[in-house]
């Protein structure tokens, strides 16, 4: 297995990693929607679904893959009526489509409204 680590997406905030590269696929912590430069979130749900998707896609881009090898996402909501708004931000970032869940929890950390996770191939 190798530890992936990018400057380019929030670094862990707990005992975890970005993402882990074994077997030919990579998966991806979830991704808060946390600007990696300020550690800040922005306001509203596309500008958070926006800066979620970008976290990702660093993560992967930093394991030599990208959007168009992702085989599945699971997306959190905090709240389950933003789910239109979500997918309008979502669908300009992962045009093939994967496999996704996407569901609302009751919190997601530092009050963010979404978080996406992804495997991917490399």
């Amino acid at each position: 297995m190798k530890v992936i680590e990018t400057t380019s997406a929030p670094g862990a905030i707990g005992p975890y990693s970005q993402g882990f590269i074994t077997n030919g696929l990579i998966f991806t912590s979830g991704q808060l929607p946390a600007d990696p430069a300020t550690g800040e979130i922005p306001e509203g749900i596309e500008a958070q679904a926006a800066q979620s998707c970008k976290n990702v896609l660093a993560i992967l881009e930093a394991a030599d893959s990208g959007a168009e090898k992702v085989v599945k996402t699971t997306c959190y909501l905090a709240e389950i009526a933003d789910f239109v708004a979500f997918n309008k931000v979502y669908a300009e970032y992962f045009i093939s489509k994967p496999a996704r869940s996407c569901f609302a929890v009751k919190d997601l950390p530092k009050g963010a409204l979404c978080e996406i996770e992804c495997i991917a191939e490399q």
